[in-house]
């Protein structure tokens, strides 16, 4: 098959479409053909060597769309099944979706039922089902107004439209770390946008619900920019800080909220279709804002990492 592999870390040169063996059934793995495939950021710290326990050589990829090809569960994957499967420890500890196909662990492979097209259902794995989990924690079908912190992000533009697709009414807040002009806004379609001044919001209100995208170095901000009985769900890492310093839930969590999170290594299949239902059914633009073929993967990553247009970026083999 063809696939492509990094042998050593480096700049997006290194990343090298050859032909190497079509994977192998074992117990308790199937072979998935793969239809499609998100670029995901930290495959690009990967391919830089910034991921500690991956060893190269290496077929990266942490998500896919496909159909089951060779199966050793014919009960819940049975051949031609379509599927997507996600995190674990695919394209970091085994081989991933840069390929023709992949072998993954059955209980990484998801069966889905959806009409959508390749190409968009595989900008949905990860960014929107980060973003549909952490909607969900939030409640947010019972919320009038959302502050995204992060608002510029994939899984930040991807709560935006799930937001308003739930709940049609609710006014939501992005941030920016600049000032974000009026066209910009309207473009991604939020109410408004606050500043974030060095970890801090410049806004004179409080709301119902706090997505915080960029993590422990701005979640207690953002706890004391929720009004009573709202709720923050601190779900993310964009600001490199992992975890709170000298953090005391008792002082540091205002009176009468309510902090959580969503790691999006758990995967609830009933949610996951849930959620692409959500999408075809409301009309979620979910389309990719960037389509590569298998042998352009260093054009992807060159793309990815001096993007200047929100949105997902795929690659269909």
């Amino acid at each position: 098959m063809k696939a492509v592999v990094v042998y050593e870390p480096g700049s997006p040169d290194v990343l090298k479409y050859t032909d190497v063996p079509t994977p192998k059934v074992k117990p308790g793995w199937s072979l998935v053909k793969i239809k499609g495939f998100g670029i995901i950021h930290s495959e690009i710290f990967t391919r830089q060597g910034k991921s500690p326990s991956v060893k190269f050589p290496r077929i990266l990829g942490i998500e896919c769309v496909g159909v089951v090809d060779q199966t050793t569960d014919e009960t819940r994957l049975p051949e031609g099944t379509k599927v997507i499967s996600m995190n674990g420890e695919m394209g970091r500890d085994f081989d991933g979706s840069y390929a023709e196909y992949a072998l993954l662990p059955n209980d990484q492979i998801h069966p889905v039922t959806t009409n959508l097209s390749w190409e968009d259902l595989a900008a949905v794995p990860e960014t929107y089902h980060t973003a549909y989990r952490a909607l969900l924690q939030l409640q947010i079908d019972k919320a009038d107004s959302l502050l995204i912190r992060g608002g510029t992000s994939g899984v930040g533009i991807a709560a935006m439209k799930l937001a308003r697709a739930i709940n049609p009414q609710i006014k939501v807040t992005g941030t920016s770390r600049h000032e974000v002009p009026d066209e910009v806004i309207n473009k991604l379609k939020y109410d408004r946008f606050v500043l974030d001044d060095n970890q801090k919001l410049k806004m004179d209100y409080q709301v119902d619900r706090i997505l915080d995208l960029v993590g422990a170095a701005t979640a207690i901000d953002s706890m004391n920019n929720l009004k009573p009985f709202g709720i923050a769900s601190i779900t993310g890492n964009m600001g490199g800080v992992w975890d709170i310093k000298n953090f005391d839930p008792v002082t540091a969590i205002p009176n009468d909220r309510y902090m959580t999170s969503f790691a999006s290594y758990t995967i609830d299949e009933g949610q996951l279709n849930d959620l692409l239902h959500l999408i075809e059914e409301k009309h979620v633009d979910v389309h990719p804002v960037k389509i590569f073929k298998l042998n352009q993967l260093p054009e992807a990553h060159r793309f990815l990492e001096n993007q200047t247009e929100p949105g997902k970026v795929v690659v269909l083999p």
